[in-house]
């Protein structure tokens, strides 16, 4: 009896310690999503770094100003906020955590830095990345 209660307590704990586990290959691409995203941005491509997001209504971005709903209205206060490449500069993310949620749930976590001739910006983000359609996608974006 000692050693099924033994044995049962290490298969909850590998699966509790699993839980927070992101597999390699899943992980490495929402990495290479995000070096995408970053890429874009520093071309002056705001389409293009868009498409990391999930195109759906139901997508959030949370800033200092409140949430936006939607994949076009957040792509509209991405075109607000930065209206040009000087004003966009040169993006450089710093990924701090990544880890799993649930099955097909990441939570990401970050700095962004903003390398700009009119004064560098920067600060934190959290992404909540889900699979859907077989695809990673940024489901809620909190940036500050």
């Amino acid at each position: 009896m000692k050693k099924t209660c033994y044995f049962l307590f290490l298969f909850l704990i590998s699966i509790a310690l699993n839980a927070q586990h992101i597999n390699q290959p899943d992980k490495e691409m929402i990495l290479s999503i995000m070096q995408k995203q970053e890429n874009c941005w520093n071309r002056g491509n705001l389409i293009c770094f868009m498409e990391g997001y999930w195109k759906s209504d139901s997508l959030k971005f949370i800033g200092k100003n409140g949430i936006t709903h939607g994949w076009q209205k957040t792509l509209e206060r991405y075109q607000k906020s930065y209206p040009d490449k000087a004003t966009m500069g040169m993006l450089k993310f710093d990924i701090l955590s990544v880890e799993q949620l649930a099955e097909g749930v990441v939570l990401l976590i970050g700095n962004w830095h903003l390398s700009r001739e009119k004064g560098d910006v920067g600060g934190h983000f959290s992404l909540v990345w889900k699979r859907i359609g077989g695809q990673w996608v940024i489901i809620a974006d909190h940036s500050s």
